[in-house]
């Protein structure tokens, strides 16, 4: 440890567990003793984290299945990091003034496994733009939807953190027409304005299927969905034949109030999928490793022409980090949401 090291920090924890959706008043930011890092370990101090729905499900401790622990009453909350290493072992690869990236966020500072850190190099331009979560979106758009020169793709949610960059590298894999969906006409006017979709359902405007059938009148070949529910009933009667559906999320269910942020039943017309031999598979990053180095490259080529933008917002401080996560949980954002420590 240095002398300019602080002995204390923050950190947000869960207070109590909610019943229903998480609101601030179900966290707490408290200080803690600087941990001192041992064999193996770095500190890191964190500049930015994210705001990712994914919290919602393990908040709810509804993980089965999944490679995350869930939150209990207390513990504190993590997730992707960007932050600077101060201190390691004399043998660590990584030394104070790395830039890294790992997953405990939702605090000042971090005592990280060297191993689980990913060192961050200047393939993109910003640092902040490796808390993007656009490598599912296109891990689910190459390998599982594999979008065509002239394809017309539907992308659920498309005003969140994964929706806001899945039209556009749609668009840049080929797709001749790209539709969104989203819950407000201020997010649907920047959708076309600033991200080059060229129409967008509404959500609460009427019934989907109908406003899918003039967005799309030929149909759809590809969705890339967020949010299931309603817009997976709607996607399946615009669907043309043999469209390739790739499952990224489940918001409708997740930020339920009614459950628990691990289910999203839907009802679907399975003859309709027989008659029009739907293909229909779920994304998972695990089982597509070489994903994540090949969507960096890319990110950062396109990043850099100025071909893809990194939509997000930015909060200040990690005091406001619970508002975020419920403002977040509210729809009140645009893109990525990312916390500036």
């Amino acid at each position: 440890m240095t002398a300019s090291l602080p002995r204390s920090a923050r950190e947000v924890r869960l207070a109590a567990t909610p019943g229903g959706l998480p609101r601030q008043e179900h966290f707490a930011v408290v200080e803690t003793a600087l941990p001192r890092p041992g064999a193996g370990e770095v500190l890191v101090r964190n500049r930015h984290f994210v705001v990712f729905p994914g919290l919602r499900t393990l908040i709810g401790g509804e993980t089965d299945g999944l490679p995350l622990p869930p939150l209990r009453s207390g513990d504190p909350l993590f997730g992707p990091a960007v932050g600077e290493v101060v201190a390691a072992p004399a043998d660590s690869p990584l030394r104070p003034g790395d830039t890294v990236v790992h997953l405990l966020g939702w605090r000042e500072y971090a005592l990280v496994p060297g191993a689980r850190c990913t060192p961050v190099d200047d393939t993109l331009p910003d640092a902040v733009a490796h808390l993007s979560p656009g490598s599912a979106a296109y891990g689910a758009l190459t390998r599982l939807a594999e979008v065509r020169t002239g394809d017309t793709v539907l992308v659920t949610g498309a005003a969140g953190a994964v929706g806001s960059l899945a039209g556009q590298i749609a668009r840049l894999l080929g797709a001749r027409r790209v539709i969104g969906s989203t819950g407000s006409p201020e997010k649907a006017d920047r959708l076309i304005a600033e991200l080059g979709y060229d129409a967008v359902v509404l959500r609460g405007a009427g019934p989907l299927t109908a406003q899918l059938a003039e967005a799309a009148p030929e149909g759809i070949d590809v969705l890339l969905d967020t949010v299931a529910g309603d817009h997976l009933v709607a996607a399946i009667d615009a669907a043309r034949q043999g469209a390739r559906f790739a499952l990224v999320g489940a918001l409708a269910g997740q930020m339920s109030p009614d459950r628990a942020g691990g289910s999203a039943p839907v009802e679907i017309d399975a003859f309709r999928f027989l008659v029009k031999g739907i293909s229909m598979r779920g994304y998972s990053g695990v089982d597509h490793p070489d994903v994540e180095q090949e969507w960096i490259g890319r990110f950062g080529a396109w990043l850099r022409s100025g071909e893809i933008v990194f939509p997000h917002t930015r909060i200040a401080g990690i005091d406001r980090a619970p508002l975020a996560l419920q403002e977040m949980i509210e729809g009140r954002h645009f893109g990525a949401v990312v916390v500036d420590v």
